[in-house]
Protein backbone atom coordinates (compact mmCIF):
# COMPACT_ATOMS: atom_id res chain seq x y z
CA UNK A 1 0.00 0.00 0.00
CA UNK A 2 1.75 3.08 -1.24
CA UNK A 3 0.62 6.27 0.57
CA UNK A 4 0.96 10.00 -0.02
CA UNK A 5 0.37 12.26 2.96
CA UNK A 6 -0.32 15.29 3.01
CA UNK A 7 -0.01 17.44 6.20
CA UNK A 8 1.54 19.26 9.26
CA UNK A 9 3.41 19.90 11.75
CA UNK A 10 3.64 16.80 15.11
CA UNK A 11 0.79 15.19 14.08
CA UNK A 12 1.18 14.90 10.29
CA UNK A 13 5.00 13.61 11.71
CA UNK A 14 3.55 11.18 14.31
CA UNK A 15 1.18 9.43 12.07
CA UNK A 16 4.83 9.48 9.59
CA UNK A 17 6.66 7.64 11.76
CA UNK A 18 3.83 5.10 13.38
CA UNK A 19 2.97 4.00 9.79
CA UNK A 20 6.43 3.99 7.87
CA UNK A 21 7.28 0.82 10.43
CA UNK A 22 4.22 -1.17 10.13
CA UNK A 23 5.02 -4.09 7.22
CA UNK A 24 3.31 -3.22 3.98
CA UNK A 25 3.04 0.60 3.63
CA UNK A 26 5.01 2.80 2.59
CA UNK A 27 5.07 6.39 1.64
CA UNK A 28 5.30 7.59 -2.23
CA UNK A 29 5.75 11.12 -1.65
CA UNK A 30 4.94 13.84 1.30
CA UNK A 31 3.04 17.14 0.42
CA UNK A 32 4.08 20.12 3.33
CA UNK A 33 3.29 23.65 3.59
CA UNK A 34 7.09 24.75 4.10
CA UNK A 35 10.26 23.53 3.85
CA UNK A 36 10.91 23.78 7.52
CA UNK A 37 7.55 22.20 8.47
CA UNK A 38 8.44 18.79 11.25
CA UNK A 39 6.70 16.38 8.40
CA UNK A 40 8.97 17.66 5.58
CA UNK A 41 11.87 17.06 7.63
CA UNK A 42 10.94 14.18 8.72
CA UNK A 43 10.12 12.79 5.38
CA UNK A 44 13.46 13.89 3.87
CA UNK A 45 15.33 12.19 6.62
CA UNK A 46 13.63 9.37 5.45
CA UNK A 47 14.69 9.81 1.78
CA UNK A 48 10.98 10.19 0.53
CA UNK A 49 10.22 12.85 -2.17
CA UNK A 50 8.83 16.06 -0.01
CA UNK A 51 6.22 18.50 -2.34
CA UNK A 52 6.19 21.51 -0.46
CA UNK A 53 2.75 23.55 -1.66
CA UNK A 54 3.32 27.04 -3.29
CA UNK A 55 -0.40 27.92 -2.64
CA UNK A 56 -0.98 26.48 0.90
CA UNK A 57 -4.83 26.51 0.55
CA UNK A 58 -4.54 23.92 -2.29
CA UNK A 59 -2.75 20.23 -3.22
CA UNK A 60 -2.50 20.13 -6.92
CA UNK A 61 -2.67 16.85 -8.78
CA UNK A 62 1.41 17.13 -9.32
CA UNK A 63 2.40 17.04 -5.74
CA UNK A 64 0.85 13.19 -5.44
CA UNK A 65 3.58 10.60 -7.05
CA UNK A 66 2.57 8.44 -9.80
CA UNK A 67 1.80 4.85 -8.21
CA UNK A 68 -0.40 6.41 -4.87
CA UNK A 69 -3.06 3.92 -3.66
CA UNK A 70 -4.09 6.19 -1.46
CA UNK A 71 -3.53 9.92 -0.01
CA UNK A 72 -3.55 11.14 3.82
CA UNK A 73 -4.39 14.23 4.97
CA UNK A 74 -3.14 14.90 8.51
CA UNK A 75 -3.70 18.16 10.45
CA UNK A 76 -3.47 19.99 6.88
CA UNK A 77 -6.08 23.22 5.96
CA UNK A 78 -5.02 22.48 2.24
CA UNK A 79 -7.77 21.41 0.06
CA UNK A 80 -6.91 18.00 -1.45
CA UNK A 81 -7.55 19.02 -5.11
CA UNK A 82 -9.71 16.50 -7.88
CA UNK A 83 -6.92 15.92 -9.76
CA UNK A 84 -4.58 15.13 -6.81
CA UNK A 85 -7.65 12.93 -5.88
CA UNK A 86 -7.60 11.46 -8.98
CA UNK A 87 -4.39 10.50 -8.64
CA UNK A 88 -4.52 7.41 -5.69
CA UNK A 89 -6.34 4.68 -6.98
CA UNK A 90 -8.60 4.53 -3.84
CA UNK A 91 -8.95 8.44 -3.71
CA UNK A 92 -8.31 10.32 -0.22
CA UNK A 93 -9.38 10.05 3.47
CA UNK A 94 -8.37 12.38 6.51
CA UNK A 95 -9.03 12.58 10.09
CA UNK A 96 -11.25 15.15 11.57
CA UNK A 97 -11.19 15.46 14.95
CA UNK A 98 -15.21 15.77 15.61
CA UNK A 99 -17.73 12.76 15.14
CA UNK A 100 -19.17 14.24 11.93
CA UNK A 101 -21.65 15.25 10.69
CA UNK A 102 -21.19 17.01 13.77
CA UNK A 103 -18.41 20.37 14.27
CA UNK A 104 -18.08 19.70 10.10
CA UNK A 105 -15.11 23.07 10.23
CA UNK A 106 -11.74 24.29 11.61
CA UNK A 107 -12.43 24.50 15.04
CA UNK A 108 -13.94 21.08 16.10
CA UNK A 109 -11.88 20.71 19.35
CA UNK A 110 -12.77 24.22 20.37
CA UNK A 111 -16.63 24.07 19.17
CA UNK A 112 -16.79 20.76 21.14
CA UNK A 113 -16.08 22.36 24.28
CA UNK A 114 -18.03 25.60 23.89
CA UNK A 115 -21.17 23.60 22.85
CA UNK A 116 -20.41 21.82 26.61
CA UNK A 117 -20.18 18.55 24.59
CA UNK A 118 -19.80 15.52 27.30
CA UNK A 119 -18.78 13.23 24.44
CA UNK A 120 -16.00 13.88 21.50
CA UNK A 121 -15.11 11.51 18.76
CA UNK A 122 -12.69 11.24 15.75
CA UNK A 123 -14.04 10.71 12.21
CA UNK A 124 -11.68 9.18 8.74
CA UNK A 125 -13.76 10.45 6.19
CA UNK A 126 -13.68 10.68 2.39
CA UNK A 127 -12.11 14.07 0.83
CA UNK A 128 -14.90 14.96 -1.39
CA UNK A 129 -16.91 18.04 -2.45
CA UNK A 130 -18.05 20.10 0.82
CA UNK A 131 -16.42 20.54 3.75
CA UNK A 132 -15.37 17.45 5.94
CA UNK A 133 -18.73 16.05 4.05
CA UNK A 134 -17.29 13.13 2.69
CA UNK A 135 -18.71 9.51 3.45
CA UNK A 136 -17.04 8.05 7.00
CA UNK A 137 -14.71 5.39 7.38
CA UNK A 138 -14.37 4.88 10.57
CA UNK A 139 -15.22 6.75 14.01
CA UNK A 140 -14.58 6.16 17.77
CA UNK A 141 -15.37 8.24 20.76
CA UNK A 142 -14.25 9.66 24.08
CA UNK A 143 -15.68 11.48 27.00
CA UNK A 144 -15.00 14.56 27.63
CA UNK A 145 -12.99 15.46 31.27
CA UNK A 146 -14.88 18.04 33.35
CA UNK A 147 -12.98 21.45 32.85
CA UNK A 148 -10.95 19.96 30.28
CA UNK A 149 -9.52 22.61 27.51
CA UNK A 150 -9.76 22.31 23.76
CA UNK A 151 -5.47 21.70 23.94
CA UNK A 152 -5.78 18.88 26.50
CA UNK A 153 -8.73 17.12 25.19
CA UNK A 154 -6.57 16.90 21.14
CA UNK A 155 -3.48 15.63 23.20
CA UNK A 156 -5.32 13.54 25.97
CA UNK A 157 -7.59 11.35 23.54
CA UNK A 158 -8.09 12.88 19.97
CA UNK A 159 -4.70 12.82 18.66
CA UNK A 160 -4.18 9.32 19.66
CA UNK A 161 -7.19 8.80 18.53
CA UNK A 162 -6.70 9.83 15.07
CA UNK A 163 -3.54 7.50 14.66
CA UNK A 164 -5.20 4.73 15.61
CA UNK A 165 -7.94 5.44 13.48
CA UNK A 166 -5.81 5.97 9.90
CA UNK A 167 -3.67 3.32 10.63
CA UNK A 168 -7.17 0.94 10.90
CA UNK A 169 -8.77 2.14 7.92
CA UNK A 170 -5.23 1.89 6.11
CA UNK A 171 -4.87 -1.82 7.20
CA UNK A 172 -8.08 -2.40 5.36
CA UNK A 173 -7.52 -0.85 2.53
CA UNK A 174 -4.57 -2.96 1.97
CA UNK A 175 -5.75 -5.53 2.91
CA UNK A 176 -9.36 -5.55 1.53
CA UNK A 177 -8.81 -2.92 -1.72
CA UNK A 178 -11.10 -0.84 -1.02
CA UNK A 179 -12.11 1.85 2.12
CA UNK A 180 -15.23 1.58 3.85
CA UNK A 181 -17.84 4.42 3.19
CA UNK A 182 -21.16 5.44 4.92
CA UNK A 183 -22.89 8.46 4.30
CA UNK A 184 -23.55 11.23 6.89
CA UNK A 185 -25.96 11.88 7.64
CA UNK A 186 -26.85 15.90 7.02
CA UNK A 187 -29.94 16.65 9.44
CA UNK A 188 -26.79 16.46 12.52
CA UNK A 189 -24.73 18.42 10.70
CA UNK A 190 -23.01 21.72 12.63
CA UNK A 191 -20.16 23.88 11.58
CA UNK A 192 -17.28 24.42 13.62
CA UNK A 193 -15.59 27.91 11.55
CA UNK A 194 -12.81 29.07 13.09
CA UNK A 195 -12.84 31.04 16.26
CA UNK A 196 -11.51 34.48 15.32
CA UNK A 197 -11.40 38.09 14.84
CA UNK A 198 -8.92 38.45 12.36
CA UNK A 199 -7.88 42.09 13.85
CA UNK A 200 -9.41 43.58 17.13
CA UNK A 201 -9.41 47.55 16.86
CA UNK A 202 -10.60 49.62 19.53
CA UNK A 203 -9.88 53.18 19.86
CA UNK A 204 -8.33 54.18 23.59
CA UNK A 205 -11.04 56.66 25.02
CA UNK A 206 -8.70 57.95 27.84
CA UNK A 207 -9.28 62.06 28.12
CA UNK A 208 -8.69 61.17 31.91
CA UNK A 209 -6.05 58.29 32.11
CA UNK A 210 -2.20 58.98 32.97
CA UNK A 211 0.28 56.59 32.09
CA UNK A 212 2.69 56.05 34.29
CA UNK A 213 5.99 54.41 33.39
CA UNK A 214 7.77 52.64 35.89
CA UNK A 215 11.30 50.96 35.92
CA UNK A 216 12.38 49.08 39.16
CA UNK A 217 15.89 47.16 39.60
CA UNK A 218 17.22 45.74 42.55
CA UNK A 219 17.70 42.29 44.53
CA UNK A 220 15.68 39.70 43.24
CA UNK A 221 13.21 38.49 46.05
CA UNK A 222 9.91 36.81 46.11
CA UNK A 223 6.78 39.50 46.39
CA UNK A 224 7.95 42.11 43.89
CA UNK A 225 5.64 41.96 40.93
CA UNK A 226 3.05 41.25 43.93
CA UNK A 227 3.91 44.60 45.58
CA UNK A 228 3.75 46.39 42.52
CA UNK A 229 0.53 44.96 41.57
CA UNK A 230 -1.28 45.16 45.22
CA UNK A 231 -0.19 49.26 44.53
CA UNK A 232 -2.03 49.48 41.21
CA UNK A 233 -5.09 47.76 42.35
CA UNK A 234 -5.02 49.80 45.45
CA UNK A 235 -6.00 53.35 43.13
CA UNK A 236 -7.26 51.77 40.51
CA UNK A 237 -5.01 50.97 37.95
CA UNK A 238 -4.56 48.89 35.14
CA UNK A 239 -1.21 46.94 34.19
CA UNK A 240 -1.28 48.03 30.44
CA UNK A 241 2.17 46.52 29.48
CA UNK A 242 5.12 44.82 31.25
CA UNK A 243 8.44 43.45 30.61
CA UNK A 244 10.39 41.80 33.95
CA UNK A 245 13.37 39.56 34.06
CA UNK A 246 16.15 38.21 36.51
CA UNK A 247 19.55 39.01 35.43
CA UNK A 248 22.62 37.83 37.71
CA UNK A 249 20.65 37.84 40.65
CA UNK A 250 18.94 40.92 40.23
CA UNK A 251 15.52 42.07 39.00
CA UNK A 252 14.67 43.90 36.42
CA UNK A 253 11.58 44.91 35.18
CA UNK A 254 8.99 48.01 33.53
CA UNK A 255 5.38 48.28 34.03
CA UNK A 256 3.19 50.64 32.14
CA UNK A 257 0.00 51.44 34.11
CA UNK A 258 -3.15 53.58 32.99
CA UNK A 259 -3.87 54.84 36.27
CA UNK A 260 -7.16 57.47 36.71
CA UNK A 261 -5.91 60.66 36.10
CA UNK A 262 -6.67 61.68 39.82
CA UNK A 263 -5.23 58.76 41.39
CA UNK A 264 -1.69 59.31 39.85
CA UNK A 265 0.02 60.89 42.66
CA UNK A 266 -0.62 58.95 44.96
CA UNK A 267 0.26 55.80 42.85
CA UNK A 268 3.30 57.82 41.91
CA UNK A 269 4.30 58.71 45.92
CA UNK A 270 3.01 54.71 46.42
CA UNK A 271 5.71 53.62 44.31
CA UNK A 272 8.48 55.80 45.57
CA UNK A 273 7.94 54.01 48.86
CA UNK A 274 9.43 50.78 47.03
CA UNK A 275 12.77 52.57 47.15
CA UNK A 276 12.80 51.56 51.11
CA UNK A 277 13.11 48.35 50.23
CA UNK A 278 16.12 48.47 48.29
CA UNK A 279 14.68 48.58 44.98
CA UNK A 280 15.81 51.92 42.44
CA UNK A 281 12.40 53.03 41.03
CA UNK A 282 12.52 55.44 37.89
CA UNK A 283 8.73 56.87 36.99
CA UNK A 284 7.91 58.82 33.94
CA UNK A 285 4.85 59.99 33.37
CA UNK A 286 2.47 61.12 30.61
CA UNK A 287 -1.08 62.85 30.77
CA UNK A 288 -1.58 61.82 27.47
CA UNK A 289 -2.26 65.38 26.52
CA UNK A 290 0.49 64.99 23.33
CA UNK A 291 -1.26 62.89 21.10
CA UNK A 292 -1.69 65.41 18.24
CA UNK A 293 -5.50 65.99 17.27
CA UNK A 294 -4.89 64.52 14.55
CA UNK A 295 -4.39 60.85 15.20
CA UNK A 296 -6.30 58.82 17.84
CA UNK A 297 -4.76 55.45 19.80
CA UNK A 298 -5.61 52.41 18.69
CA UNK A 299 -4.86 48.67 20.19
CA UNK A 300 -4.32 46.15 17.94
CA UNK A 301 -4.30 42.65 18.74
CA UNK A 302 -3.74 39.37 16.36
CA UNK A 303 -2.91 35.81 16.94
CA UNK A 304 -2.40 32.82 14.58
CA UNK A 305 -0.17 30.39 13.54
CA UNK A 306 3.31 31.36 12.94
CA UNK A 307 4.50 31.60 9.64
CA UNK A 308 7.09 33.79 8.00
CA UNK A 309 6.05 37.59 6.97
CA UNK A 310 2.90 38.46 9.05
CA UNK A 311 4.63 41.23 10.76
CA UNK A 312 6.31 42.61 7.37
CA UNK A 313 3.19 42.12 5.99
CA UNK A 314 1.40 44.01 8.73
CA UNK A 315 3.38 47.05 9.49
CA UNK A 316 3.88 47.69 5.34
CA UNK A 317 -0.15 48.34 5.25
CA UNK A 318 0.42 50.35 8.30
CA UNK A 319 2.86 52.16 6.96
CA UNK A 320 1.50 52.69 3.32
CA UNK A 321 -1.58 54.25 5.55
CA UNK A 322 0.65 56.49 7.49
CA UNK A 323 -0.19 54.52 10.79
CA UNK A 324 2.29 55.00 13.38
CA UNK A 325 3.26 52.20 15.97
CA UNK A 326 3.27 53.69 19.31
CA UNK A 327 4.19 50.57 20.93
CA UNK A 328 4.87 46.82 19.67
CA UNK A 329 5.48 43.33 21.50
CA UNK A 330 5.46 40.09 19.65
CA UNK A 331 5.71 36.46 21.02
CA UNK A 332 5.60 32.76 20.08
CA UNK A 333 4.10 30.38 22.49
CA UNK A 334 4.67 26.94 21.66
CA UNK A 335 1.25 24.28 22.15
CA UNK A 336 2.13 22.04 24.23
CA UNK A 337 3.20 18.00 22.33
CA UNK A 338 0.92 19.37 19.61
CA UNK A 339 4.04 21.29 18.29
CA UNK A 340 1.93 23.97 17.13
CA UNK A 341 3.90 27.57 17.57
CA UNK A 342 1.34 30.56 17.83
CA UNK A 343 2.58 34.33 16.71
CA UNK A 344 0.89 36.89 18.52
CA UNK A 345 1.15 40.48 18.41
CA UNK A 346 0.44 43.31 20.51
CA UNK A 347 0.25 46.91 19.21
CA UNK A 348 -0.52 50.52 19.99
CA UNK A 349 -1.20 52.36 16.65
CA UNK A 350 -1.09 56.39 16.08
CA UNK A 351 -3.99 56.29 13.36
CA UNK A 352 -5.11 59.41 11.21
CA UNK A 353 -8.31 60.69 11.91
CA UNK A 354 -8.79 60.79 7.92
CA UNK A 355 -8.53 56.79 8.28
CA UNK A 356 -11.94 55.35 8.21
CA UNK A 357 -11.10 52.61 11.46
CA UNK A 358 -13.86 49.96 9.12
CA UNK A 359 -12.08 50.54 6.18
CA UNK A 360 -8.56 49.90 8.08
CA UNK A 361 -10.55 46.79 9.68
CA UNK A 362 -11.38 45.40 6.30
CA UNK A 363 -8.07 45.89 4.54
CA UNK A 364 -6.25 43.80 7.83
CA UNK A 365 -8.98 40.88 7.65
CA UNK A 366 -7.99 40.50 4.39
CA UNK A 367 -4.44 40.30 4.90
CA UNK A 368 -5.39 37.70 8.20
CA UNK A 369 -7.69 35.63 5.57
CA UNK A 370 -4.36 36.15 3.36
CA UNK A 371 -2.31 35.06 5.59
CA UNK A 372 -4.14 32.52 7.87
CA UNK A 373 -4.23 33.99 11.22
CA UNK A 374 -6.99 34.20 13.55
CA UNK A 375 -7.68 35.30 17.59
CA UNK A 376 -7.36 33.38 20.29
CA UNK A 377 -10.25 33.00 23.36
CA UNK A 378 -8.44 35.38 25.45
CA UNK A 379 -9.83 38.59 25.95
CA UNK A 380 -7.82 42.18 25.52
CA UNK A 381 -7.19 43.46 29.19
CA UNK A 382 -9.37 46.76 29.45
CA UNK A 383 -9.23 49.85 31.52
CA UNK A 384 -9.51 48.76 35.24
CA UNK A 385 -8.14 45.29 35.19
CA UNK A 386 -5.53 43.75 36.49
CA UNK A 387 -3.76 41.88 34.63
CA UNK A 388 -0.57 40.89 37.20
CA UNK A 389 0.38 37.81 38.72
CA UNK A 390 2.23 37.07 42.26
CA UNK A 391 5.60 36.66 42.04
Amino acid sequence: MKCALVGSRFFAASVFEALRKEEGIEFSCIVAPAEDDRLAIAGRAAGIPVHVLANPRIVPGEAIAEGTDIILAAHTHARVSDDALARARLGGIGYHPSLLPRHRGIAAVEWTILEGDPIAGGSIYHLADGWDAGAVAAQDWCFVAKGEMARELWERALAPMGLALLSKVVHHARVHGEVPAFAQDPRFATRAPMIRKSVVLTEEVSPTITSLVVSIVGPDRHGIVSMLADRAQRYGANWAASRMTRLASEFAGTVHFEVPRENADALVKALRELESSGLQVVIGRCDGANVPDSVRVVELELVGTDRRGIVSSLTKILAERGISIESIHTEIIRSGVSGNQTFKIEAHLLVPVALSIEKLRTELGALASEMMVDIGLGERVSSGHMGAVAR
